[in-house]
């Protein structure tokens, strides 16, 4: 069949509201090897490659700063958060394994909250995550990219503003490119760079182990000193920790995806959180090894200040490797957010062109296009740290609100099947504490908290008028309805054919 005239049949079968019907996910007959839908095909290694390969970004190479600069200026306390910050993230993992295990639809964040606490908040995940959320991930880490690509050409000065915004949105380019293109190399791509990642890695431990093996420790006198510690700040040494952890709950995004996720989920979730930990916390000790904490907070690219320290010879491989690591992170972020965006169509919530992958390809074509706009744009805003503030509230919020939804529906449902189910302490401390950062840092950082919680609010009457009571008048509706149509033409793009959870 050719492609324009199935996607054009697909379209024929849609309403006057825009939703294609299509017959063989009600019939069954559209589950042979050339039916429409995404497949299951991560296993264990490629879902701790994606794990792995989206936490480790760029946030190990820029957010050391933003801790040690939020925590006093005091190593030992900036240590400690690194710690503190991957424990936390390990407790919130494995609250996501089990959400994971027990709600088998993909979306993440989006579908837990709609299981649990109701559609509005799960469309004011969706709406927060597509206005500037994801934008403001991807932008800070394609800057890294950016920064780190040209810093070799134009050390010791840093290099030009704009040329880093373009080259960043080459490297966006490139990974937007490979999620449209096919899942299997999208998939592959975050496999090969998390060796890269790894490498990068073990070239910062080992010679910073080494030289405190010789006894290289003037860096760590008065580790603790906290004279110039604000209180106040530490919620935002904690969300730029955090941020470098980010990415754990990525996987949840893919679940329909996963190959037996009840086993796969939990294990690959443990494996890469316990193994990310252990290198942050070893890679910061080895970066106050070789500088104090005014130089660190003095360098535009730590890791190439640190290379240019420890391994002289290889120091020119570095900004590649960390480049490579950030591409890894980009590349993981749209592989997943597309996913909450296609099942957040799928429910109702979000245009249902949006739902739709592509009739030989099988990507959530116009879930991942929709993204790269926004993310070109906000590359200009600029300021790395005040990006990860802005979309730090957000996403901490609904996180929070989504394992408060687990320990609801644990009490409402308590027969309802659970293959893996973390211990209800851990679970209420992680909701806890991150409901304290969230609040003390409306606080701290009144300006960019405080504009992330304004733009997510505003998506409440978006709700009520588009979804809830659907007031939009019947033109605008048509309008929009013909436009979808023509793009589905266009992409070649159709609703899945297969229940895939």
């Amino acid at each position: 069949m050719e492609a324009g005239t199935k996607a054009e049949s697909v379209v024929a079968a849609a309403g006057s509201n825009g939703k294609a019907e299509v017959t063989g996910q009600e019939s069954g007959d559209g589950d042979g090897p050339e039916a429409v839908h995404l497949r299951r095909t991560i296993g264990l290694l490629p879902a701790v490659s994606f794990i792995f390969g989206t936490v480790v970004g760029s946030g190990i190479f820029i957010a050391p700063k933003g801790v040690l600069m939020n925590s006093g200026n005091s190593v030992g306390l900036s240590l400690l958060v690194w710690l503190l910050c991957g424990i936390l993230s390990m407790c919130g993992a494995l609250c996501y394994a089990e959400l994971g295990t027990t709600f088998k639809k993909s979306g993440g964040h989006y579908t837990y909250l709609l299981e649990t606490l109701g559609p509005l908040p799960a469309f004011l995940r969706l709406w927060s995550e597509f206005m500037f959320v994801r934008p403001a991930v991807a932008s800070y880490v394609s800057l890294a990219f950016g920064r780190y690509v040209l810093e070799p050409f134009f050390s010791p000065c840093s290099a030009p503003a704009s040329l880093v915004a373009m080259v960043s949105i080459i490297g966006v380019t490139s990974v937007v490119a490979v999620n449209c293109w096919s899942v299997t190399l999208a998939s592959r791509t975050q496999v090969t760079l998390t060796v890269i990642k790894m490498l990068a890695l073990i070239l910062i431990i080992i010679p910073g182990i080494i030289a405190l093996g010789r006894g290289q420790t003037e860096n760590f006198q008065n580790a603790f000193d906290t004279e110039s510690l604000v209180l106040t700040k530490l919620p935002l040494a904690f969300y730029s920790g955090l941020y470098a952890y980010g990415g754990w709950f990525y996987l949840n995004f893919v679940t329909e995806e996963v190959i037996n996720p009840n086993r796969n989920i939990p294990l690959a979730i443990i494996i890469s959180m316990v193994t990310v930990t252990i290198c942050y916390v070893l890679v910061n000790v080895a970066y106050y090894t070789m500088m104090s904490a005014d130089e660190l907070l003095m360098s535009e690219a730590v890791a190439v200040t640190f290379a240019n320290r420890a391994i002289r010879g290889l120091s020119s491989l570095i900004p590649v490797l960390v480049s490579a690591s950030c591409l890894g992170a980009l590349n993981g972020g749209f592989f997943a957010v597309p996913r909450m965006l296609f099942v957040g169509a799928r429910e109702g919530h979000w245009p249902v062109l949006f739902s739709m992958i592509h009739i030989r390809r099988e990507t959530p074509l116009p879930a991942v296009l929709l993204l790269y706009p926004l993310v070109v744009l906000m590359v200009g805003r600029g300021d790395i740290y005040q990006l990860i503030n802005f979309a730090s509230f957000s996403r901490w919020v609904f996180i929070a609100m989504a394992t408060l939804g687990m320990l609801i529906h644990r009490y409402r449902f308590p027969q309802h099947p659970r293959p893996f189910k973390v211990p209800l302490a851990v679970a209420i401390v992680f909701t806890v504490v991150c409901f304290f950062i969230v609040g003390l840092s409306l606080y701290s950082d009144p300006w960019n908290t405080g504009g992330s919680c304004i733009l997510t609010l505003s998506g409440v009457p978006i709700y009520y008028l588009t979804v809830k009571h659907q007031y939009v008048p019947r033109r605008f509706r048509r309008a929009f309805d013909y436009v979808c149509r023509q793009l589905q033409i266009l992409l070649e793009v159709a609703k899945q054919e297969v229940r895939t959870f």
